[in-house]
């Protein structure tokens, strides 16, 4: 499965959760690495990976997770309900869109909020992934190279590095490590 082709997943169910229809993708993404035509009974089995993956279990009204991992894939998951004039058990009462979580660097938002970093530290941030220097950085903000050096410290010791690269590796690697300390812990309890 090319993560290239792969178009989000769009599932249609009725108000008991049930599904009503779905795309290839949404098939795909829930059933990877199995291919759809082995799963037998569509539908239900569908239904059945619904509930046991995207609902939560909940003793008042059901609601769904945001986030959902499929193999070593992880996705978004939205929950749209659908108005319907028609109080018939068989129409659209949710529409669920499934769609590939961005792999890869954490918004400068994500990691600022974070590591607790204030709004200057978050722009100098920003600049240095970026891949300007000091003095760059200073002519941009309109600051002393001096200031940048002292929010590119202040950066550091917020994020526990000791380097430049170390911010950067920190934005880049920070959900790799996530998923590889996920692995670790399952393989533990394994």
């Amino acid at each position: 499965m090319n993560a290239t082709e792969l178009q989000p997943g769009i599932i249609l169910l009725d108000k008991s959760l049930s599904v009503i229809a779905a795309n290839l993708d949404a098939v795909k993404i829930l059933a990877f690495p199995e291919p759809p035509e082995k799963l037998g009974n569509l539908s239900n089995w569908l239904t059945k990976k619904i509930h046991a993956s995207l609902v939560r279990k909940s003793l008042t009204e059901p609601s769904f997770v945001s986030v959902f991992r499929s193999a070593q894939r992880m996705y978004l998951c939205h929950a749209l309900p659908l108005d319907s004039a028609a109080n018939v058990h068989a129409r659209p009462a949710i529409t669920l869109i499934l769609e590939r979580k961005p792999n890869g660097a954490r918004t400068v938002a994500e990691i600022s909020h974070q590591f607790g970093l204030t709004a200057r530290e978050q722009e100098t941030m920003r600049l240095l992934a970026e891949g300007f220097c000091s003095k760059e950085i200073a002519a941009r903000m309109n600051i002393s190279p001096n200031t940048v050096k002292a929010f590119v410290h202040l950066v550091m010791i917020k994020m526990s590095v000791s380097t430049r690269s170390g911010i950067i590796g920190k934005m880049v690697g920070a959900d790799n490590m996530n998923n590889r300390w996920d692995r670790e812990k399952k393989s533990n309890f394994l």
